[in-house]
């Protein structure tokens, strides 16, 4: 059999799922051209697509030691190297295809989101970008969304930028998702009118009810919501959440699952529940039910909790934040009405297991050790530099990183080297691999001081800071998602902690590393963290609840149509 006429039948029976069948042709081929690198290379795709993956790494490095041009084998190793996590090698790998074909938008997708995974945010966005110049439809607009999910985590581009990328993808989604046709509970809500003793109803939709860890500033509010002026539905994404143990039950709640079900679907369970205000608890943390909100189940639709920033989306009538992360001047940035409560948005309860808070491990080091356990996405080249100039003139000084992302050995030698190339060596940066959550946390035991990422925050790592003794070192960043553990810090009552400026964080950081007074003041500090958050608003979950409610009670009096700016 000629080496065309296998490659042609092969293909066919790949692009109809068959892969055995594709290696039946291929193999007798390949023994009779061994030299073949095209042939190899479709036994990847083979093997690849029937979830093979060791060996299709090993099939698609053959057919590049034959023929180092094949650019659908760097395309298919890149996408074995990316299906295992291993983002770096990935990078090498989709880099090489698109410099062989620089129209591949498919290598160019998965090359952008390899590159955000390891925090080149920008470059990722460049990406997106060409991809989005593309005459793909279908690829354009999922470029588009990748931009605008990850563009607040971008150090070059501000609140314009952001506004427009989250704009331009909600205008394009608009065509795909129509709003629906009224309902008796929009009139209901748009009258502004209720029966005497008849309950508000809210519903909260998230895909994360089954995260314990991710849900702590929502279960404490949820859980103190007043059943006898609202009754509460929730919309979960997820499949018998485990979490659940951490919600109080109400016999008067609602649940409903929607996992697995259409954004037209799922408007449509949530209209036919007669909800008055939906509330969104995703924002772009699971873009895909965005879509959804954009059909108006309800009159009336908050964004609250995982936003950072505008949806972009006009079907979202109110967004909630705060002063400390959104203030006035920024609320230009918002397609929503902004509403604010007078604590943080984020106000927290942790009502799970946890390791104990232990004394300060530079106690017994004699140096201060540095800590991030962030997403590797949020660790970009400023955050490395800025991380960079701390350690090197504090020389005694030492950093942890632990993140799921530094399981894979080509992601942390990557970011070893990053870090070499300012100046920084190994030994002064300990990698860790990810561990169960339980576990995870007791790496706070050998963190002195957390330093925070930006432009991007941390949010839950923040708070799991906090709670585990670990103050967090922060600065007044220039967007929302720049502030959100400035927002944590300051309802905590940890002022000192939230520095004006990248410089101040520099010196602020120095400074602490460098003084003999660090350790005392730390083990001061965590000995009665916990119970300082607890008397605090970064902890006032019943305080948040009686908050939102008013907005809801006004919103809805206000017969459900937000204000115009």
């Amino acid at each position: 059999m000629a080496v065309e006429s296998a490659l042609e039948r092969a293909t066919k029976l790949l692009l109809s799922g068959d892969g055995p069948g594709a290696l039946r042709v291929l193999r007798p081929a390949l023994r009779r051209y061994p030299e073949s690198g095209e042939l190899e290379a479709r036994c990847g795709d083979a093997l690849y697509l029937e979830e093979r993956l060791a060996q299709a790494r090993e099939a698609y490095r053959r057919a590049l030691s034959l023929d180092d041009t094949i650019c659908q084998a760097w395309y298919g190793l890149g996408c074995v190297e990316f299906s295992g996590e291993a983002y770096a090698a990935a990078i090498e790998s989709f880099r090489r295809a698109v410099a062989l074909e620089v129209g591949d938008a498919d290598a160019r997708m998965y090359l952008g989101r390899s590159l955000f995974h390891m925090g080149f945010v920008d470059e990722a966005i460049d990406e997106f970008q060409a991809v989005a110049k593309m005459a793909q439809p279908d690829l354009r607009r999922k470029a588009l969304g990748r931009i605008a999910t990850i563009i607040p985590g971008s150090p070059t581009r501000g609140n314009v930028e952001v506004m427009k990328a989250r704009v331009m993808w909600a205008r394009q989604e608009a065509r795909f998702e129509r709003r629906m046709p009224k309902t008796p509970a929009d009139a209901r809500v748009r009258g502004g009118t209720h029966s005497r003793g008849e309950k508000i109803r809210i519903g909260y939709v998230s895909a994360f009810f089954g995260s314990r860890n991710w849900m702590k500033p929502m279960w404490g509010m949820l859980n103190e919501h007043d059943r006898s002026s609202f009754e509460i539905h929730l919309f979960w994404d997820v499949q018998n959440p485990a979490a659940a143990n951490e919600y109080r039950r109400h016999s008067r709640d609602s649940i409903h699952e929607i996992n697995g079900l259409s954004n037209q679907e799922a408007a449509r369970r949530i209209q036919k529940s007669g909800i008055d205000i939906l509330v969104d608890l995703n924002g772009y943390s699971f873009p895909d039910r965005l879509g959804m909100f954009m059909r108006k189940p309800a009159a009336i639709q908050f964004a609250h909790f995982a936003m950072y920033a505008t949806t972009g989306i006009r079907a979202y009538d109110y967004l909630i934040g705060d002063m400390a992360a959104l203030p006035l001047a920024e609320e230009r940035f918002c397609t929503e009405r902004v509403l604010r409560v007078s604590g943080s948005y984020l106000a927290f309860r942790v009502q799970y297991p946890v390791p104990r808070v232990v004394p300060p491990p530079c106690i017994k080091n004699g140096f201060v050790t540095f800590g991030c356990l962030a997403p590797q996405y949020k660790i970009t080249d400023e955050v490395i530099a800025t991380w960079a100039q701390i350690l090197t003139r504090a020389p005694n000084s030492r950093l942890i990183l632990k993140s799921t992302c530094l399981e894979q050995p080509s992601n942390r030698a990557a970011l070893l080297a990053r870090f070499a190339r300012f100046g920084v060596g190994a030994e002064r940066v300990t990698l860790e691999r990810p561990a169960e959550h339980f576990t995870f946390l007791k790496a706070y035991g050998r963190i002195d001081i957390a330093l925070d990422t930006f432009p991007y925050n941390g949010g839950t790592t923040t708070m799991e800071s906090l709670w585990q003794g670990v103050p967090v070192l922060t600065f007044n960043g220039d967007r929302w998602a720049s502030r959100t553990s400035r927002t944590l810090v300051l309802a905590a009552g940890l002022e000192e902690w939230d520095v004006p400026s990248r410089e101040d964080y520099v010196e602020g950081a120095i400074a602490l590393a460098n003084s003999k007074e660090t350790p005392a003041r730390l083990a001061a500090l965590r000995t009665g963290m916990r119970a300082r958050l607890l008397d605090s608003r970064a902890c006032d979950s019943q305080g948040l609840c009686r908050e939102l409610e008013q907005h809801y009670k006004n919103t809805y009096r206000r017969n459900g149509t937000p204000a115009t700016r």
